[in-house]
């Protein structure tokens, strides 16, 4: 079966690993005709965050707010209760991502900071509809924030129906293998969603993924070992029942 010439591909976090990042898109190969787009949490824990950020800042490339972009504009921006939140991102990831701009300068990351406050939180494709977190299920859409689309987990993955009739929604934020009988490098999928988010910091994963929309087809790069993997979606997914999704302290 050949490919479809244009391609709709979603890429889940990548946090601050880059030559994961250039790895996987060479795999991908993506075309003037293609979209590409980033789920959120470019920065943060990996050691490469302002190499991530200059380049798909510099590219063609759609790019959605994570949570890890929010602290970061949170600790830059808030002018109460600044050092608390400073500190809640330095412990979340932070310490690495100032660490990949010392040598930059400061300068450039004032730069990436203006331009994380233009990413939008969710981006409506038509039948998909991408999402950093997830949205929460008994809210109507125009009354949730930041707070659910960046950060819901939960309430989010334990839906009992799709919250689009006819969309499918594509999120990040958590990390397949933490949702109920999900191991390492799979894709969860829900009612009415799939989290491509497979943990490409984590020691017990390192996968990075992208989904090709279009074609069915994953395409992970593993950040520890740099092999290189692609298979089709049916087989990458691991089904999550809600009824499962234990609530986390």
């Amino acid at each position: 079966m050949k490919e479809s010439i244009h391609r709709r591909i979603v890429i889940g976090d990548v946090h601050g690993h880059y030559n994961a990042l250039m790895n996987l898109l060479e795999a991908i190969a993506p075309n003037s005709d293609d979209e590409v787009y980033f789920l959120g949490d470019l920065i943060d824990r990996g050691p490469q965050s302002f190499q991530v950020v200059d380049f798909v800042q510099a590219s063609p490339f759609y790019c959605l707010l994570g949570n890890h972009e929010q602290l970061l504009l949170d600790s830059f921006g808030s002018r109460e209760n600044h050092q608390t939140i400073m500190q809640v991102w330095l412990y979340s990831g932070g310490h690495s991502t100032i660490a990949s701009y010392r040598q930059e300068g400061y300068s450039i990351l004032a730069e990436h900071i203006e331009w994380m406050r233009t990413l939008p939180t969710y981006l409506d494709l038509g039948d998909v509809w991408l999402v950093h977190a997830g949205v929460h299920p008994e809210m109507p859409l125009n009354e949730q924030t930041i707070d659910q689309f960046c950060w819901i987990r939960d309430e989010f993955h334990s839906i009992t129906k799709p919250y689009f009739p006819d969309k499918i929604i594509i999120t990040g934020h958590t990390i397949t293998f933490t949702l109920p009988n999900v191991t390492p490098g799979k894709i969860a999928q829900g009612q009415g969603w799939l989290d491509i988010d497979t943990g490409a910091y984590h020691r017990k994963s390192g996968w990075l993924t992208a989904l090709d929309i279009t074609n069915s087809m994953v395409y992970q790069a593993n950040v520890f070992d740099e092999t290189l993997r692609t298979l089709p979606l049916e087989k990458a997914i691991t089904r999550v029942e809600p009824e499962l999704v234990l609530p986390r302290n």
